[in-house]
């Protein structure tokens, strides 16, 4: 998978950002300088074109609210799930601290990976997005998922995946054995505001200082 990295030493952590709709893997790289430096960074494109950029799986808008493909989602969490596994070896990350970072469908990717393949992470931040029922449904026993540091971030005033989705990946979430933050920026659209990112940040650091 087309992908930029900026890489660490050897046996780094490895932080594997994934973009949204229509976006590429240049997007979220654009958040590296703010993040930790001890992580091995690695941006992955998704592998669908929606011009002008690319997603992991189609999307339509209805009077209904958003309506997904699930089956797309699954398929693409397999190739992530193939890609992490290639890069945490290309780049002599370390395989027991490998997290991952996603944004809008991104996020939904972020929580596909973790509630499927916990044992291929050691922590999810989840902004913008939402829980993928395909997911939730074929998720991992509350033994595999126990203890899992999880991040949700949402805005309230999100304009294209409403602060309902964020709220039910609270409730889903805040059900299970993990290890949940969740964060709400009031007046917060469709974006990852200075705050929220100095938070994530954060966050992801403590994870490798404990």
């Amino acid at each position: 998978m087309t992908h930029r990295v900026r890489q660490g030493p050897k046996g780094s952590p490895l932080l594997l950002l994934v973009h949204g709709y229509g976006s590429d893997e240049n997007d979220l790289f654009s958040l590296i300088p703010y993040l930790d430096d001890r992580f091995t960074a690695v941006s992955v494109r998704a592998p669908h074109a929606y011009p002008p950029g690319y997603g992991w799986y189609d999307i339509s808008f209805t009077d209904r609210g958003i309506l997904r493909d699930e089956a797309m989602i699954e398929g693409s969490g397999q190739a992530l799930e193939t890609f992490l596994r290639e890069a945490v070896e290309k780049y002599g990350a370390d395989p027991a601290r490998v997290f991952v970072l996603g944004f809008s469908q991104g996020a939904a990717m972020a929580l596909q990976l973790l509630l499927t393949r916990p044992q291929l992470l050691a922590g999810a931040v989840a902004l913008s997005g939402h829980v993928p029922d395909v997911g939730w449904d074929a998720r991992a026993s509350d033994d595999a998922l126990a203890g899992k540091p999880v991040f949700v971030g949402h805005g309230v005033a999100d304009p294209v995946v409403p602060i309902a989705a964020g709220r039910d990946a609270r409730a889903r979430l805040g059900s299970l054995p993990v290890n949940l933050t969740y964060r709400e920026r009031p007046g917060m659209g469709h974006t990852i505001d200075g705050e929220l990112l100095a938070e994530v940040s954060s966050w992801l650091s403590a994870r490798l200082d404990a």
